[in-house]
């Protein structure tokens, strides 16, 4: 099993979300998050005073998946999420050795 954690654009979420459940991913945990890369900030201008937003809003979705659909997970976030231009996020994947439903007790994949 693999952990996905994926920061994108937060316009870029439902794309995504509809683009994971096309593959029968239903399970799925988002985050309102910050950051700054090569995209930098941007000044902005409030009250007539000037000021520089360093990190942008992006949104963190975090799903765990079987080995198999690695491939194809990280193919269609890939092309729901990408607009070509700087910001468009990154996937980070990790190793899960073990997942446990609390409610059932089930382990494995099928815990997911």
């Amino acid at each position: 099993m693999k952990k996905l954690e994926c920061i994108v654009r937060p316009h870029k979420l439902e794309e995504v979300k509809g683009a994971l459940e096309s593959l029968g991913v239903h399970g799925m945990t988002v985050s309102e998050v910050r950051g700054v890369g090569r995209q930098k900030g941007h000044t902005e201008h409030y009250r007539g005073s000037e000021y520089t937003v360093d990190f942008l809003p992006k949104v963190k979705i975090e799903v765990i998946i079987p080995d198999e659909l690695l491939t194809q997970a990280t193919d269609a976030i890939t092309k729901a999420a990408k607009t070509g231009k700087f910001g468009d996020g990154k996937i980070f994947i990790f190793p899960v050795e073990e997942v446990i439903r609390i409610r059932t007790g089930e382990v494995g994949a099928q815990a997911i």
